[in-house]
């Protein structure tokens, strides 16, 4: 089957699958649920040295990514007929949500183009209607780690990809909150025991006491989702029901 599909265009093709193809990800892409393609976008240069960026218009620093050829990658990309997101992967991007992540799960896959030198021709994005993702505020030397990040937070979801059909359910951002903490044997680790509750076989109070640690670390360290959280406001940006 071919499963959920995933198209990566980039000037570095041996970049992938890389992490892809192991753990989770890789034993399900071997199942075939889901499927990687990947376009080298050097493949689509029209001059003799496969050039793929050029000097920006208005002069200033590094290379912009020309929009002839990331165009050219793009409808190869689309030529399947299966109408997914195009994203391109930038800082200047909509954070990246698990609700969004979500969203891309639930549809037939995403193309997900990977930026270099200092961006591409914005013509390119508006022309071709790419969704622009960040993976957090802060910049890499291009989008192919982005795009894996974003891959493996989708693979993840597809069914029968992980073991538990709770593991997923109970995650951060998965109900405005962070998660709450785990033990494991041994119960008592350099004089530090698992918290009594977890031991108790009190299912009431251990669902409690990990909603309470939940609602405790997401105030401490994500004043801003808690805020949100908080204050009843609805948003979907981050993951808010």
């Amino acid at each position: 089957m071919n499963g959920w599909q995933a198209t990566v265009l980039t000037i570095y093709p041996g970049m992938f699958p890389g992490p892809l193809g192991h753990a989770l990800a890789g034993r399900a892409l071997e199942a075939g649920r889901w499927r990687l393609d990947v376009i080298d976008i050097r493949a689509f240069a029209t001059d003799r040295h496969r050039s793929v960026d050029d000097t920006p218009a208005g002069g200033g620093p590094g290379m912009v990514m020309k929009p002839d050829v990331v165009a050219a990658a793009i409808d190869a990309a689309a030529a399947g007929g299966i109408d997914r997101p195009r994203l391109l992967l930038t800082p200047r991007g909509r954070p990246l949500t698990q609700a969004r992540v979500r969203e891309l799960v639930e549809g037939p896959g995403a193309v997900l183009v990977c930026g270099r030198f200092e961006g591409v021709d914005e013509r390119v994005v508006e022309a071709r209607a790419l969704e622009e993702v960040s993976i957090g505020d802060f910049v890499l030397s291009g989008g192919e780690i982005a795009a894996m990040v974003l891959l493996d937070a989708c693979v993840r979801l597809l069914p029968g990809v992980m073991g538990a059909q709770a593991s997923g359910s109970e995650e951060s951002f998965e109900n405005g909150l962070l998660e709450y903490p785990h033990y494991t044997r041994p119960q008592v680790w350099e004089g530090r025991p698992i918290p009594e509750v977890l031991v108790s076989g009190d299912h009431g109070r251990i669902a409690r006491w990990r909603r309470a640690e939940a609602e405790r670390i997401t105030r401490e360290r994500r004043p801003d989702l808690w805020a949100a959280r908080a204050g009843g406001r609805i948003d979907n940006s981050q993951g808010f029901k």
